[in-house]
């Protein structure tokens, strides 16, 4: 997590911004497909606007299937493509993230500022109960090691993964694209955790520490891994990148067990790819994208009933999308944003698991083999 009040040198070596090329590629993108695109589809410029990365992303990564095609079918392809993006986030938009009778588990940096409150008073207000594990804060919850912490928080996660009971995971700090860095946990062993309570899977003893560990030696092959019931947020830098491994890693480790994955966690990136996630310092010291939502479903009122994945790509979005940018005013009207500090720009990303009809859809318009492997984990912008 970089800190923005105070220029705080990150804790990664990794570069902050994407490179030249990509930055270029998207601009072309932008200017040259997303015009033809948008006049095909039913979609407010707020709404391409949000998945117009994503749009950009999925033509990067099958630049093979398009690159064949003529112009006018490239675009009506990534025409459909659009609109798979939209129905997905259609699909999903009443799904709850925190609300009645639902379970948050926390984990927070142990160096300083960030408080138990601020995730055990946003699940308060929604009548969810609330754990949060952060080193140093005494009790069960607040073991003295940061090995002793992020133990405690993976087996918190386990039993949330084996009871069914819906449960958001939200993790607030500092964080590498594979790794949970406060605590030093990364993705395999967050997956292996997560797998590890299902009931399909039995782990070998150790997995949820090792990452890498096989399915034991006579154990019943899984009928199917169902993790539906789990959401993970990350607020911390590089978190889509992050959760993007964490979904492959969960992909992995479900083969290893030998049975169908019905369904991975939905999960809530703070910060885009290649991004740092932003803080400031001050009296409280709160990640920019959890401060947005403390704002939003805390403090301003009234509250709504619960918070859904609609408030995430609706509203934490477009205030998140300030930050780095200043609006464009004309005729007393909004009518677009400039960049002012790219810094700033960490821009939130939803991604939901794809079911196999799904997927079959996507290879179909994609024109890919039907065997074509694709991630399940899938961004909706």
């Amino acid at each position: 997590m970089a800190v923005a009040s105070r220029g705080v040198t990150p804790r990664t070596t990794l570069a902050a911004q994407p490179d030249a090329a990509a930055a270029a590629a998207f601009a072309a993108f932008s200017r040259d497909d997303s015009p033809r695109i948008r006049d095909r589809l039913e979609a407010t410029d707020r709404e391409y606007r949000q998945i117009e990365p994503t749009l950009w992303l999925l033509a990067t990564r099958h630049a093979a299937a398009l690159a064949p095609l003529e112009a006018a079918d490239r675009t009506e392809t990534l025409a459909r493509l659009a609109d798979f993006i939209l129905r997905m986030r259609d699909k999903h938009a009443a799904d709850v993230v925190v609300g009645e009778g639902q379970r948050v588990i926390g984990l927070l940096d142990p160096d300083r500022g960030l408080d138990p409150k601020e995730i055990t008073t946003i699940a308060g207000a929604y009548d969810a109960e609330a754990t949060v594990w952060k080193q140093g804060q005494g009790g069960p919850t607040g073991p003295d090691t940061k090995q002793a912490t992020a133990t405690g928080f993976l087996a918190a996660v386990q039993k949330a993964a084996s009871d069914r009971k819906p449960t958001t995971v939200v993790v607030l700090g500092h964080g590498l694209p594979e790794e949970i860095q406060s605590y030093s946990i990364p993705c395999e062993q967050f997956a292996a955790a997560i797998l590890g309570g299902t009931k399909q899977g039995e782990a070998t003893q150790g997995e949820a520490t090792q990452g890498d560990a096989t399915q034991g030696a006579g154990a019943a092959a899984p009928a199917g891994i169902d993790l539906s019931h789990l959401t993970i947020i990350c607020d911390d830098c590089f978190s889509a990148d992050f959760l993007e491994n964490l979904g492959a890693a969960l992909e992995r480790g479900s083969l290893r067990r030998g049975g169908p994955l019905v369904a991975l966690p939905t999960c809530l990136a703070g910060t885009n790819r290649d991004r740092y996630g932003i803080a400031d310092v001050g009296e409280k010291f709160v990640p920019h994208f959890w401060k947005t939502c403390v704002e939003l479903y805390f403090v301003r009122r009234p509250l709504p009933p619960a918070i859904t994945l609609a408030d995430f790509f609706g509203p934490v979005d477009w205030m998140m999308h300030g930050y780095g940018r200043a609006p464009i005013v004309a005729e007393g009207k909004v009518s677009g944003y400039r960049l002012v500090n790219p810094d700033l720009v960490q821009d939130p990303v939803v991604f939901v698991s794809l079911d196999d009809d799904e997927l079959a859809e996507l290879r179909t318009i994609l024109a890919l083999p039907a065997d074509a492997p694709l991630p399940r984990l899938f961004d909706i912008g």
